[in-house]
């Protein structure tokens, strides 16, 4: 390789790169000059390279030190070179640690890991279900009206329009687990959730296999968020009109549903030594492990609290509280 070609490659290198290959260059140069210089106090070319880099560093132990004129004149070039280069690579080292911090407050840092859930919008709905989420989930926020992500920081954050290419590209939806997009509070009823099955689009042909869940807010807008390829739909207000209704007949409802927030409804799936099983022999099994079974779920319709001697096919799916 000639010179020039070298040079090329050198300066193709990224700023941190050239400093740390400066460096280790003037270290061994010098290293080797005074081993030359000062062969009695420098025994070794070793002894010179740790001296060099202990002299650049400013560390200083004082074990070997320059005793000729000549010595120390090399010593000073070290000292005004290296010292410099060395100076050079921490604010380097430190601005790059800063404008990553930046970046990632601002949302303009990519997503390189994968099986996380994507959470488009933020608002005290993605707020409270941060907080039941186990901390060691990966999740990663959209969000196109927050100007900077303060909290929380252990959670990545995207900034952008979640109806373009560019910003699903930077969340790596290619390698999510799950995108739960809730309605923009930002906008009435029906534009949100027009946005939402624009958004759900997005998803789907980037990434047509991803799970995904999706706020709607009106109802004449379900059927729609199910054709553009939804796999969940929460009806936001139906559940609120809901939960407003039982508190008529019960009062204390909100109370109950507190407590099961504690106790997460799953579904499992149906073992071989239970296929044949009534409800009500596989309730109590269930019991001893810490389940309560509460239904079944098959192809054609969920029985919640079915008749005890309903028997459990291979193809249903059991409807548990944890």
């Amino acid at each position: 390789m000639r010179w020039y070609e070298f040079l090329a490659s050198y300066w193709r290198l990224s700023p941190l790169a050239r400093i740390i290959l400066t460096i280790t260059t003037i270290i061994c140069l010098f290293g080797i000059v005074i081993h030359i210089v000062e062969p009695k106090t420098f025994s070794t070319t070793f002894d010179g390279i740790w001296w060099a880099l202990i002299t650049t560093t400013t560390i200083g132990y004082g074990d070997l030190v320059p005793k000729t004129v000549v010595g120390k004149v090399v010593a000073i070039a070290l000292i005004l070179l290296g010292t410099a280069f060395v100076s050079a690579y921490f604010v380097t080292l430190s601005a790059k640690a800063i404008s990553k911090e930046n970046a990632l407050s601002a949302g303009e840092l990519p997503y390189t890991k994968g099986q996380h859930i994507i959470l488009v919008g933020w608002n005290e709905r993605i707020r409270q279900l941060l907080t039941l989420l186990p901390p060691h989930v990966p999740c990663l926020v959209i969000d196109e009206t927050l100007k900077r992500w303060d909290v929380p920081k252990h959670i990545h954050f995207i900034k952008g329009n979640p109806t373009h290419d560019d910003v699903w590209k930077r969340a790596n939806v290619f390698d999510a687990h799950t995108v739960i997009i809730t309605a923009n509070q930002h906008k009435n009823e029906t534009e949100a959730d027009l946005a939402s099955i624009v958004t759900l689009l997005t998803i789907k042909a980037l990434h047509p296999d991803v799970y995904t869940v999706v706020e709607v807010l009106t109802t004449p807008q379900v059927d729609n968020a199910k054709r553009a390829g939804a796999d969940a739909v929460i009806e936001t207000n139906k559940w609120i009109s809901f939960l407003m209704t039982n508190c008529l007949s019960a009062p204390n409802i909100l109370n109950d549903m507190e407590q099961l927030k504690k106790h997460p409804i799953k579904r499992l799936t149906v073992h071989d030594e239970w296929v044949g099983m009534s409800f009500h022999t596989l309730l109590t099994e269930l019991k001893k492990e810490g389940l309560l079974l509460i239904g079944i779920a098959n192809e054609q319709q969920v029985t919640i609290n079915p008749q005890g001697h309903t028997a459990i096919q291979k193809t249903d799916e059991l409807i548990v509280l944890m």
